[in-house]
């Protein structure tokens, strides 16, 4: 049995070699480096295989110099739960088209198996696919819509489920866990990464936004229907087709108040940039449960280059502020890049964050996004980056009872 770390390629047509002789490499920001067995898990089940077009493999050969292989870069795209430690290494062809946006991973062939550069990061097994798309998907769509007739969310969840395979709008027909309510088709950020609207010259969303803004009444349809029959239930605004949901402030107090006259079971979340506090504040004040705060850096300048936004980082605090004092629990979903949130700078600004503001969680999400294209955007900076271990053993001891994981739980009342 091997135990080398064996780089990998693609040919055109997507079948997957080894490169025997030359090892495998990892990127973490701009930088190749060797992959390590204690870089390594097995592949998980349910990840993707996939090659980058407009690139080139590299690997590092037994002069240990690092050097371009005849085939594409491979990459895993990973299932839910699981963190990338490293990016996929490559050299990049001139006038090579952006990449899609998806969380690519670095990958290797190591004991006669495919590895991952990747660490568990959620055990929750609801996300596993093997319980989304079934047979029954389509049945139990006709029969939410019988019992929810004329409800243009429901039509718009039933295409999300069916055309894009989202989870959280397939978990409203399942009736479980947590079902997805979009709201506002207008945002207040111009995020980098968006997954719902994308300049045409860019990479193409995987998704299109929400056309319409939904009524009270067909929100709060919605939402009781779910909370009163699902197990584990969590009903969600801020989806990944549509804008920022605090823009709907009114709609949505008003829903979350119509809900809470009917219902007092599950949890109602928020999944937002938390950047406009005043609409933030009559959502909590409504009776939000829980809010997911979406953030990529805990320094000013470094946020502000990601989201490009019509508000500032001090805005997302005071909104995170607002949510503790109303005991409100509050997520951040960390948007994760090995070899910039890991750097020096960033992690010691998170020391200070979390000390101001004890939020209760953190959630760390691949940030899905070409990585050259985010490099370009990034701040220089001279910190060197801890890896990504080291960076989640920081954030645990900056915030003794902070809970890690990759997506928002169910919290019994």
């Amino acid at each position: 049995m091997g135990e080398t770390i064996t780089a990998l390629l693609a040919a055109a047509n997507g079948e997957i070699y080894d490169a025997p002789g030359y090892s495998a490499l990892g990127r973490s920001g701009d930088t190749l480096l060797d992959l390590t067995p204690q870089d390594l898990i097995p592949l998980p089940e349910g990840a993707d295989l996939m090659f980058l077009p407009g690139r080139r493999a590299v690997g590092k050969n037994r002069a240990g110099d690092i050097v371009s292989l005849d085939g594409r870069p491979v990459s895993a795209i990973l299932p839910a739960g699981y963190t990338r430690v490293y990016l996929p290494a490559f050299q990049r062809t001139k006038n090579a088209a952006v990449l899609p946006l998806y969380g690519y991973t670095a990958v290797a062939l190591y004991r006669d198996r495919l590895y991952a550069a990747a660490l568990r990061t959620d055990r929750s097994d609801f996300w596993n696919p093997k319980y989304y798309n079934t047979r029954s998907l389509k049945k139990r769509i006709r029969q939410t819509k019988e019992a929810l007739p004329d409800n243009r969310l429901v039509d718009h969840l039933a295409h999300c489920s069916l055309e894009y395979h989202c989870c959280t709008a397939q978990n409203l027909f399942y009736r479980r866990w947590e079902a997805g309510i979009p709201t506002s088709p207008v945002c207040n950020a111009n995020c980098l990464g968006c997954i719902s609207l994308q300049p045409s010259e860019c990479c193409p969303s995987p998704q299109e936004r929400i056309k319409f803004s939904p009524t009270p009444e067909e929100v709060s349809a919605v939402g009781i229907y779910h909370l009163k029959a699902a197990p584990e239930a969590i009903v969600s605004f801020g989806q990944g087709c549509e804008g920022e949901p605090s823009l709907a402030a009114e709609t949505i107090a008003e829903s979350i108040r119509c809900i809470r006259a009917r219902t007092d079971k599950g949890q109602i979340n928020i999944n937002t940039n938390a950047g406009y506090t005043a609409g933030i504040r009559k959502i909590i004040d409504a009776g939000l449960d829980s809010m997911r705060v979406s953030i990529i850096s805990a320094r000013e300048g470094n946020y502000a280059a990601y989201y490009r936004a019509q508000y500032v980082l001090s805005d997302v605090k005071e909104s995170i502020r607002y949510a503790l004092e109303k005991k409100v629990y509050v997520s951040l979903n960390l948007l994760y890049f090995p070899g910039f949130n890991d750097r020096a700078d960033e992690s010691e600004a998170w020391r200070g964050f979390l000390n101001e503001l004890p939020v209760q969680m953190i959630q760390v999400r691949n940030l899905n996004l070409d990585p050259d294209m985010f490099w370009d955007i990034v701040p220089p900076s001279t910190g060197k980056s801890l890896g990504t271990r080291r960076f989640l053993r920081l954030l645990e001891d900056a915030r003794p009872r902070l809970d890690i994981g990759s997506f928002s739980h169910y919290r019994a009342k």
